[in-house]
């Protein structure tokens, strides 16, 4: 986990001029927060981050010319050199991107209609460097997806591979996390402290070379270790 910036910079990407606006003036108002600039669609957005640095980058999916997903892939994705910390702002309901958003690369995402104090915890969270991935939103993602996502023998072989660097109660707690048990549920599963299994998701993070949370539950689905029903 990093320590944020006294002054946490944002970008806000969103092509709604209401949804925007309404994003920049909740975000303005907080004492630890500056909108260094706004964007109307991916390309925009792509060239406003490298030029202004900005700590987090607000994203919407649904832009024109270039979407979120792309934008963020360029952004946050693996080819990146200095990967930006995106929270993705979506409508769930009908967004069928969201699983895609989070694998190029974004640190979490929101509901467009989540409530003021949500969107700020959720920037604040972000520039910590911490993902933002609700256990019940995962457990929908898992619900919705599981069955598009479930890889082949071959294509999972290889992050299959890089899972046996962890001890077989991280291999456990990874799999916890990955059907979106929170670290309270993953501790009364096993029987142990939430600070014991904090210390096993910092284990498996580290080992894996992830950024967060996230990352792993991606993993765990490339894997094939997530949605097996065994």
């Amino acid at each position: 986990m990093s320590v944020p910036p006294a002054v946490i910079r944002v970008l806000v990407c969103e092509d709604q001029a209401l949804v925007r606006t309404g994003f920049v003036t909740i975000l303005s108002a907080q004492p630890d927060m500056e909108v260094v600039g706004e964007a109307m669609d991916g390309r925009a957005a792509i060239r406003s981050a490298e030029e202004l640095k900005p700590d987090v980058v607000v994203m919407d999916i649904r832009m024109p010319l270039l979407d979120g997903i792309e934008a963020t892939r360029h952004l946050a994705g693996p080819d990146s050199l200095a990967p930006a910390k995106i929270l993705v702002v979506t409508t769930f309901n009908v967004d069928e991107y969201v699983y895609e958003a989070l694998r190029a690369g974004a640190s979490g995402f929101m509901l467009k209609d989540a409530a003021p104090p949500e969107l700020i915890n959720a920037v604040r969270t972000v520039a910590r460097g911490e993902s933002l991935l609700a256990p019940a939103v995962t457990r929908a993602l898992i619900g919705r997806f599981a069955e598009r996502l479930r890889p082949s023998a071959a294509s999972a072989s290889p992050e299959r591979d890089r899972l046996k660097v962890l001890a077989p109660r991280e291999h456990e707690v990874l799999l916890l996390i990955s059907e979106g048990l929170s670290n309270a549920e993953i501790a009364t599963e096993l029987v142990i402290s939430p600070e014991t299994v904090k210390t096993y998701v910092s284990r498996i993070l580290t080992k894996l070379n992830l950024r967060d949370r996230v990352q792993a539950v991606v993993l765990a689905y490339r894997a094939g270790l997530a949605g097996r029903g065994d």
